[in-house]
């Protein structure tokens, strides 16, 4: 069940902005289920960011602002999750090769050119799109794109657990988590006219098949594969927003 102390830990965790010492560490991946409220402050940021570097200079270079504001306040944790994941099933040829490599701190040129067409998708969509709907978009992207790691984690199995530690701490969210989730996730979305809402589908359409994929290649998910999904869910909703924008 969600408790409103592990939205302390989700924000400790996957930002850093500081938060009171007297968390328990232990329940950190439960903590999971506040991602999409997480989301709301990284995207209200980012859009507040928008909104004043718009008025000073192009709008690309204020979608360029937005996005440093996003990583400086994340430490770039989902970007990195995601240039693993390039060079690991870029490198990669076997499960365990996979592994190997996104666990390697070194960015390869998978992960460098991954990142680098990712943040020009972003810039080139946010970039053209009405100035005025670009702080919205901003707020819904980073909040529904953070219940996406939460889907592949209810779907599939942690893939490094052997005799690791790391099974005691895997978290598979229930039933009750996800709609506590989902309903985070969707309120920015009433800040849009209502044919925004088809936005969802090709989201979740992606994040389905992205999590196929990684359980046909290591049988199920890394933090790493988490941080793509949430990156690529991103992406996917400001390109889906482009083009339902043209019949608003």
């Amino acid at each position: 069940m969600p408790h409103p102390r592990l939205f302390l830990l989700a924000l400790g965790f996957y930002t850093r902005l500081p938060v009171p010492q007297a968390v328990d560490y232990k329940r950190l991946p439960e903590a999971a289920v506040y991602l999409p409220l997480v989301g709301w402050l990284v995207g209200g940021l980012s859009a507040l960011s928008f909104y004043l570097a718009d008025w000073l200079w192009p709008q690309q270079t204020a979608a360029i602002v937005a996005l440093v504001a996003g990583i400086l306040v994340t430490g770039a944790f989902h970007e990195d999750g995601f240039a693993d994941v390039c060079d690991g099933f870029g490198a990669g040829f076997d499960k365990q090769r996979i592994l190997e490599i996104m666990k390697d701190p070194r960015t390869g040129t998978y992960g460098m050119l991954g990142l680098l067409l990712l943040l020009s998708l972003k810039i080139s969509v946010l970039g053209t799109l009405p100035a005025v709907a670009v702080p919205s978009l901003l707020l819904a992207g980073h909040s529904f794109s953070r219940l996406q790691p939460l889907l592949v984690m209810r779907r599939y199995d942690y893939a490094r657990i052997d005799d690791s530690k790391a099974g005691a701490a895997v978290f598979k969210p229930g039933g009750i988590d996800l709609l506590f989730a989902a309903s985070l996730a969707l309120v920015p979305l009433l800040l849009l006219p209502a044919v925004c809402w088809l936005a969802i589908l090709p989201v979740l359409a992606a994040n389905w098949l992205l999590g196929r994929y990684f359980y046909r290649r290591i049988g199920g998910y890394t933090g790493d594969c988490l941080g793509a999904s949430q990156q690529l869910a991103e992406t996917i909703f400001y390109l889906s927003m482009s083009t339902l924008w043209t019949f608003i």
